[in-house]
């Protein structure tokens, strides 16, 4: 099998080039081999669809959520496969025996609950519709930072984010010291009242699928005083 995540997230917010996944699918296609979408954090609207295999136009075989399922209330997690997936399953369960895959809290009633309440939500506040349109502001707004003299590059797809910060902005050469400018990154933005990750040197953003277009705006004015604050700093600390 092939198991990727549509973009990947924790890995420093890295969208896929164009064409990736059409690639990768026309590969799996010609050789049979089962293609599993990653859709913890990109799934139930996060790029502003509802999958991230949507945005990227490719169907997997088999799909594996979390989180956003719950908005992560609960822990809760699920594998949702194609009917071709299943069939092999069940046909060959008659020949060898049952395909155990059950864990002892599978199916917890409260956790199964707060999933329907919030798959409920979701659909009845079109929270999958605003993640497409405030994620477009989001990204125009954040497409300005890339002039920063501390950003290499500014990336994202809805409402996920990734804002690198390096040491030569020409050359997008990364600071020796890695990590600690994004580090100073996240202690600027937490000053100005603004949660974000810092992954290494990318400080990454992942915006509530609630978020309204005055809450976007408010968030990247407070991300731009936490990027000249930590400017101000590696100066000082002749961060290289």
């Amino acid at each position: 099998a092939f198991i990727g995540e549509p973009l990947m997230a924790a890995g420093g917010v890295m969208p896929p080039p164009a064409g990736y996944w059409q690639g990768i699918e026309a590969l799996c296609r010609k050789y049979d081999i089962l293609l599993v979408a990653d859709e913890v954090i990109c799934g139930f609207g996060r790029l502003g669809t509802a999958f991230g295999c949507e945005h990227y136009g490719f169907t997997p075989d088999i799909m594996v959520v979390s989180k956003q399922l719950t908005s992560s209330y609960m822990p809760l997690a699920a594998v949702v496969f194609t009917e071709a997936v299943y069939d092999t399953i069940a046909d060959n369960t008659a020949k060898i025996g049952t395909f155990g895959h059950g864990f002892t809290a599978s199916g917890h009633p409260v956790a199964t609950a707060v999933g329907l309440e919030n798959l409920r939500i979701i659909e009845e506040r079109d929270l999958v519709g605003n993640a497409d349109r405030m994620g477009r502001v989001f990204q125009k707004r954040l497409s300005a930072l890339a002039g920063y003299p501390l950003v290499g590059e500014v990336r994202g797809v809805g409402l996920i984010a990734g804002i690198e910060l390096v040491a030569d902005k020409a050359t997008r050469r990364p600071f020796a010291a890695a990590g600690r400018a994004g580090a100073r990154a996240f202690a600027a933005a937490h000053d100005h009242g603004l949660v974000v990750r810092a992954i290494g040197d990318v400080i990454a953003l992942c915006p509530p699928l609630i978020i309204d277009e005055g809450q976007v705006h408010d968030l990247v004015d407070r991300l731009q005083r936490a990027l000249d604050d930590t400017a101000r700093w590696c100066l000082a600390e002749d961060l290289n």
